[in-house]
Formats: C-alpha cells, sequence, structure tokens
C-alpha cells in the first residue's frame, strides 16, 4: 500500500517529457512536433519582444526569456502541450517592478517567485489555484488589457514624449499633451498592424495573423524606406551571443521590498500556466500534472532571469496554436525555444528592422483579446456583490496596481464568501405551537425573525420523525435548532437565541443534528452561552452532536464543562432529561427558586 502510495507521488512529480518517452515516441511523432514548433516559434518570435518592450524590457529579453524559460518548462514541466514564455498578463507587474526597483528587483522578484511556485508544486497548492474567485479574475484580466492598452498609445502613434508616466492616468496627461507631436507614418503602420491583424484572423484564420502583419508591415516600412521609429534605432543590435548567466545583488531590504511582487509574480504565473494547461487538456484529451508543472514553472523562471530573462509563463495563445499545428508532446515547446535561439543567433538584423509602431499594434490586439470585454459585460447579470468584487479588482488594477488589485479582490471576496456562509446558517426555535407542547414563553419576534432563514419553518421537513412537531416538548423547555456549519461568521447568533426568550428556561436544548463542523469562535460561542445559561439557572442540553463536533468540543473540555448527561445522542433522550430536570423542581418546596439552582449546573 505504501509502495502505491510512493509511486503516485512520484508521478505527479514526473515531467510530460518523461512520460512521452516512456510512452512510446515515433518518427512520426516527432514530424508532427516539429512543423509545430517551427510554426509557434515564429509566432512567438514578435510576440516575445512586443511584451518586453511593453513592460520596460529589450527585445534581446523578451527573446532570451522564451528561449531559456521556454526550454527548462519544456522539459520538466507537467503539461504535454504548453509552450511557455512572456506574456501580457506579466507586462503591467514587470513595469511597475521596473519602474520602482529597477531590473535588478525584477530579477530578484522572478528569483523568489519562481521559489514560490516551486514550493506550490512540492505542497500539491496547485490544486487550489482553481478557488481563484471568477469575478476577481474577470477584474484583473480586464484591467491589465486596459492598462496594456494604454502603454501602447506612445509607440503606435509615434508621439515624442521624453518619458511616459507609469501611472495610468498620468499616462492619458501625457498623450492629451503630446498628441500633436504624433508621427503620420507611425500611426499608419500601427493602425495598419491592428487591422491587417483582425482581417487575417477573419479572412485566413489558419495564417499566424500576428507574424503575417508584422511582416508585412516591416517589409513596406524597409523597403520603402519610411523613416519610422524601430526595434533597432531604439534599443540597438540585438545581440549575437547569448548572455553569461549572473545573479542579481541581493540584500534583505532589496528582498523585503520586493516580496509582494514576487507574491502576485508567482500567483499570477500558476493561475495562467494551470489555465492553459487545462485548456490544452480539453482541446487534446490529455491530462496534465498540476504539480510538475509549477515545478517546471518555478525552474524555468529562475533560469530565465539568469540569462537576463523576464517572466515566463503558460502561454494560452501560443500553447492553443501548437495544438492546432499538429504537436504531440512538449518536444514540440523544445523546438519552438530552438527556433527562437537560432533566430536570435543569426537573424537579428531582421528583428531590428521591425517599427516599434507595428509592435505597439500587435500588443493592441493583444490587450483586446485579454480584456474580454463580452465576460466582463456580462457580469452585470452576476450578483451585485459579485460585480462589486469584479469592478473594485478592476478600478484598483488600472489605478493602483495589479499586486494590491489581486490581494484586495481576493479578500473581498473571501468575505462574501463569509456572509454566503452565515446566510446558509441559522439557528431556528421551535413553534409556539408544537403539538403536544404546552408553549414556550413569549419571544421577542423581531429577534426570531432576524434568527429564522427566509424559507425555513423551524429547520424541519414535515415527514422528518425527528420533527419538533412531532415530540411533546415540557413547559420550561425551549428548544432550539443550528442549522450548517458553526464557525466564525455565525458565532454570535448563539447570543442572540437566548436574548430572543423573554423569560429564561429552567431547560434550553440546542439541537445539533445539521451542524457538520464546529470551528474555534464557534466552540468559543458555546462555551460563552454556557456561562450564560449558568448565570440564568439554565441548563444546556446539546442534542445530536455529529463527529466533528463532539471532537472538538472533548478537546476544548467544553464535555466535561457541560456534562455528559446533558449531551445526548438523540432529541428524545434530550427531552427525556429535560422533562427529569423539570419534575425537580416539584421536589422542592422552595418551588421555582430551588429548582433553578438544582439544575443551573
Amino acid at each position: 500500500m505504501e509502495r502505491g502510495k510512493i509511486a503516485s507521488f512520484a508521478a505527479e512529480f514526473k515531467p510530460a517529457l518523461f512520460k512521452t518517452f516512456e510512452n512510446g515516441y515515433g518518427k512520426n511523432d516527432f514530424r508532427k512536433d516539429l512543423f509545430a514548433g517551427l510554426t509557434v516559434g515564429v509566432v512567438a518570435l514578435p510576440l516575445a519582444m512586443a511584451f518586453s518592450i511593453g513592460a520596460g524590457g529589450t527585445p534581446a529579453q523578451g527573446l532570451y526569456t522564451a528561449i531559456v524559460g521556454g526550454l527548462v518548462i519544456a522539459f520538466l514541466g507537467g503539461s504535454f502541450h504548453q509552450v511557455s514564455g512572456p506574456t501580457g498578463a506579466f507586462v503591467v507587474i514587470i513595469a511597475d517592478i521596473i519602474a520602482r526597483q529597477g531590473m535588478d528587483g525584477l530579477f530578484i522578484a522572478t528569483i523568489i517567485a519562481g521559489l514560490i511556485l516551486i514550493a506550490m508544486g512540492l505542497s500539491g497548492l496547485g490544486s487550489l489555484i482553481k478557488f481563484i474567485p471568477y469575478p476577481v479574475t474577470v477584474g484583473f484580466t480586464t484591467g491589465i488589457g486596459v492598462i496594456i492598452f494604454a502603454g501602447q498609445l506612445k509607440d503606435l502613434f509615434g508621439m515624442q514624449i521624453p518619458s511616459l508616466s507609469p501611472e495610468f492616468f498620468g499616462k492619458i496627461g501625457q498623450y492629451v499633451e503630446y498628441a500633436p507631436t504624433s508621427s503620420l507614418w507611425a500611426s499608419l503602420f500601427g493602425v495598419g498592424t491592428v487591422v491587417l491583424i483582425f482581417a487575417i484572423r477573419k479572412l485566413a484564420p489558419k495564417v499566424p495573423a500576428a507574424v503575417t502583419a508584422v511582416v508585412l508591415v516591416t517589409a513596406i516600412a524597409f523597403f520603402a524606406g519610411i523613416p519610422v521609429e524601430t526595434v533597432g534605432s531604439r534599443y540597438g543590435a540585438i545581440p549575437k551571443g547569448f548572455p553569461v548567466p549572473s545573479l542579481p545583488a541581493f540584500s534583505l531590504e532589496k528582498i523585503r521590498s520586493v516580496f509582494p511582487s514576487a507574491v502576485t509574480i508567482a500567483m499570477l504565473a500558476a493561475i495562467e500556466s494551470l489555465l492553459s494547461a487545462v485548456v490544452a487538456d480539453g482541446m487534446t484529451g490529455t491530462r496534465h500534472s498540476a504539480s510538475a508543472e509549477l515545478m517546471g514553472q518555478g525552474l524555468g523562471n529562475i533560469a530565465s532571469v539568469l540569462f537576463g530573462g523576464i517572466p515566463a509563463t503558460g502561454a494560452i495563445a501560443r500553447t492553443a496554436t501548437n495544438i492546432k499545428a499538429g504537436a504531440r508532446s512538449p518536444v514540440a515547446a523544445i523546438v519552438h525555444a530552438l527556433v527562437l535561439l537560432l533566430f536570435t543567433l543569426f537573424l537579428g538584423p531582421a528583428a531590428e528592422a521591425i517599427p516599434l509602431a507595428a509592435l505597439a499594434g500587435v500588443l493592441v490586439v493583444v490587450a483586446w483579446d485579454m480584456s474580454e470585454l463580452p465576460r466582463f459585460l456580462g457580469m452585470r447579470r452576476a450578483p451585485k456583490s459579485d460585480m462589486a468584487v469584479m469592478l473594485v479588482t478592476f478600478v484598483l488594477t488600472v489605478v493602483v496596481d495589479l499586486t494590491a488589485a489581486v490581494q484586495v479582490g481576493v479578500l473581498l471576496a473571501v468575505f462574501l464568501f463569509i456572509k454566503r456562509m452565515a446566510d446558509t446558517t441559522s439557528i431556528v426555535p421551535g413553534t409556539a405551537d408544537t403539538a403536544g407542547s404546552a408553549g414556550f414563553a413569549k419571544t421577542d419576534a423581531g429577534a426570531l425573525n432576524r434568527l429564522m432563514t427566509p424559507g425555513q419553518d423551524g429547520g424541519s421537513a414535515s415527514d422528518d420523525p425527528a420533527d419538533l412537531r412531532y415530540k411533546k416538548v415540557p413547559a420550561g423547555c425551549e428548544v432550539f435548532e443550528i442549522n450548517g456549519p458553526f464557525f466564525f461568521g455565525v458565532a454570535d447568533m448563539l447570543q442572540d437565541a437566548l436574548k430572543a426568550v423573554e423569560r429564561p428556561p429552567v431547560v434550553f436544548v440546542l439541537r445539533m443534528r445539521h451542524v457538520p463542523a464546529i470551528d474555534a469562535s464557534g466552540l468559543n460561542a458555546l462555551a460563552s452561552f454556557r456561562k450564560r445559561c449558568k448565570r440564568n439557572h439554565t441548563t444546556l442540553i446539546l442534542s445530536e452532536m455529529r463527529e466533528q463536533p463532539g471532537q472538538a468540543l472533548a478537546k476544548m473540555g467544553l464535555d466535561a464543562e457541560i456534562g455528559s448527561d446533558n449531551l445526548t445522542e438523540s432529541f428524545d433522550t434530550a427531552l427525556t432529561r429535560a422533562s427529569a430536570l423539570l419534575a425537580s423542581r416539584q421536589s422542592g418546596p422552595s418551588g421555582e427558586h430551588k429548582t433553578r439552582q438544582g439544575v443551573g449546573a
């Protein structure tokens, strides 16, 4: 049995490439992977440079990322078809870190993010990524799309802005101020690239639209000798060699300052890569390993920055292109990285001739694709609370930064979840006309209404033999029932239950048959409630407790405080116990006072 568990654990971390060769890999498979790798390599070329430039890096850094990061992730990742490299989602984060911490700060943050991803893979936290709320993902992806779009207008129209503001509204102000400096040729090439991409997608969907548009625009600009700013004129020649691996200068202060951004990079890399892997599985019928994929992503990001690259993650569009081109295994992603390496080593001058307006046009289309306006606008039909979470995340992404947006968005979603969980839990009283009962003491109707959950009639189904209406509840006994998990979000309800009763009863029976779990706050509320019952000379009986609450009660020692006689397995036993306690009031000459003293323990 133990061997089986160990084998299963090891299989979870085995890279998809290794599994491919174990299952048999032939010439036909390699032929398909070779063609797919060539195709996606050509598609990735302008994207890698564009994303790096958009984030404040150099074209070469984008290529290094796609080569090194893409190669390592392809070797060690858990997806059979994933293609990794720079993506649009990181543009905003990278630009912010470079603006605040410099390139060294970005390298340190990425290495920390890589270590976090490795830790997530080892701990199996990959399965928890799916719990990121949908409104949060919609809000920040649409926000990222807006910021990417806003960041490209300078190059798209060739505006002569000395230094572009890192702030969203600062950029807008600069665009208004420097609009007269726009270049006619840059505007034609930039807008023309956008139009060409959409036209090719519509008329020839099998043709790689971004590559074709960039090649056409570059050829026109080069052969017509049109004066327009290019990759080479701004950034110089793309290095023909490959950088020597090196570590950034670490310091405790630097680590502290970039750590929040590192967490955001890790979370975004995990979300995007696993989402891309899920999409790939849906298209091919394969099954990725989340743990191996996170391990590969972590190691790939660390390797990327050692060679001067930027953060990398699984790219959904390139992965889909890879699959549509016929990829059979991670070998295709390896070929894609080698294609980019060959281009970097031997065809750098061709990349240097690309107009910056054309790359800005590519990013404008990416921003449009990322924003997914139909999903964003479709949220207006969602519950108002979800729409509010999405809008807060969106606004914070655009106005503040992605780190704050994700943190606040997830926090709001957690509070929303707690509220909804609290709404599903109720503490409901018995009704005054319960069959066989002498009736309950008068209660505060407003308090009872606050305790009752809409649509519930005492918390029991009419055909349930344990329903209160089928039981004989003696006078002087109050019965309440908790429905749902008893956690910190609903702990104060228990105090309201006793407040709702006008006169403290002699016996208070609390039914817990519908409480699947209780936490420390619930236990504390129960302990406080017991003390309040004791002060009022009321005996507390807990009835029909399930396994987890019972064990938690015993751990806290509450079972001893309440008394074993007052912990009953069935409601009938609870009523029998209540009747015995009430009968004792008749046995003493002091009447009710003696009875209450006797049963108030």
